[in-house]
């Protein structure tokens, strides 16, 4: 199901957006919803640098496995 959202983009970037949505035939929604799910892959990457850095501050900590399965009370 798709959702209607309304954003503020720099009048520029809405004309090179229009200029290639224009040029390939695709709507304005379609290439902006293939920029952000291409972009999650750079997010995953941002989000697991973060964890690492919190883990090497001793912000976070490190859960093995097996002690999960034991606070669970499930056998390993």
């Amino acid at each position: 199901m798709k959702k209607a959202i309304n954003i503020r983009i720099e009048e520029s970037l809405l004309n090179e957006l229009d200029e290639y949505a224009k040029e390939l035939d695709r709507t304005r929604t379609y290439l902006i919803e293939k920029a952000v799910s291409n972009y999650f892959d750079t997010l995953d990457e941002m989000i697991s640098d973060k964890r690492i850095d919190e883990i090497k501050s001793g912000k976070s900590a490190v859960v093995s496995m097996e002690d999960v399965f034991r606070e669970a009370g499930l056998d390993v």
